[in-house]
């Protein structure tokens, strides 16, 4: 099969089958795109030409080209052994030349996470914006800390989705995977005064849409923006420009299991389908408890 019909078929059958989001299918058509790139410069234009050594070639490309994170290597390649594992599940390829590209005992990078304090400063600088939007940024921001959101989650809420008498949220994940979440009182409180005396004034410039969080011409508020109010609170509370929205899901699961929470409840609450994928904030908890230690113990030095 060529190449691009292969692409183009995988990606139909995470779409239509596996019912993934558009933003993930954007990140894996890119990804196997970038494959194909190597592939037409290698003269390789069907799916069964590829074997173990040019899957080698194009992990060591991928290292030695442009200069790419370990993180954006090893999500290139599993799109593209998700690719290979579905032309041999479907019987259209008999063998699977990917098992080269495997990370051989890598660890994760650490996510980051802010502080509580940098937290409080965050939320600080968002409320403090001008009114009506700086009470929807200082809504938006502690709901994404205490939910452990997604930005693309927390924009496509409606306001029905949100019942602030249960102190609980229902989000649609990937997938289209509903959960409920909970919500502290002050991202309550913070959503009371949105929903009273913040949106009601937004809303009347838009065309009666029934999402929580609405621009100033009372427009949905889409994923770019949401992460422009983020990083534009962290960059007027001194924080990293780097800070956006995933910062704060970040930051929701490290705290949580520093305080002691369950990682299987932290699973829950963040949507993972994984336990493995929510393991990686106890990494990060023990960086932060060895960094303590180190700067802290008096016979640490």
């Amino acid at each position: 099969m060529d190449v691009a019909e292969a692409m183009n078929r995988y990606l139909a059958h995470a779409t239509l089958e596996r019912g993934l989001s558009p933003n993930t299918i954007e990140a894996y058509r890119r990804d196997l795109e970038c494959y194909r790139g190597f592939l037409q410069v290698a003269g390789i234009a069907t799916v069964a030409a590829v074997d173990e050594q040019v899957m080698a070639d194009f992990t060591a490309g991928l290292r030695t080209g442009v200069p790419r994170a370990e993180s954006s290597v090893q999500r290139i390649l599993s799109s593209v052994r998700g690719l290979h594992r579905w032309l041999v599940r479907e019987g259209i390829e008999t063998a699977d030349p990917t098992g080269v590209t495997r990370s051989q005992g890598r660890l994760p990078s650490l996510p980051k996470a802010l502080s509580v304090d940098e937290v409080e400063r965050l939320i600080a600088a968002a409320a403090a914006a001008t009114a009506p939007l700086g009470l929807r940024d200082c809504a938006l921001v502690e709901f994404l800390y205490a939910g452990g959101a997604r930005i693309s989650e927390a924009v496509g809420l409606d306001v029905d989705d949100v019942d602030l008498d249960d102190a609980s949220a229902v989000l649609r994940g990937k997938g289209d995977k509903q959960r409920r979440v909970p919500l502290g009182v002050r991202a309550c409180e913070a959503l009371q005064a949105w929903l009273v005396r913040g949106r009601p004034a937004l809303a009347a410039a838009g065309a009666g849409s029934s999402r929580l969080f609405l621009t100033l011409h009372g427009k949905p508020l889409s994923r770019q923006a949401g992460f422009a109010v983020v990083n534009d609170a962290a960059l007027r509370a001194g924080l990293s420009a780097k800070v956006g929205p995933h910062t704060l899901r970040h930051s929701c699961a490290t705290h949580l299991l520093e305080a002691g929470a369950d990682v299987r409840v932290v699973q829950e609450l963040l949507g993972h389908a994984n336990v493995q994928t929510t393991q990686i904030y106890t990494l990060v908890t023990a960086e932060r408890l060895r960094h303590a230690h180190a700067e802290a113990h008096p016979r640490a030095r």
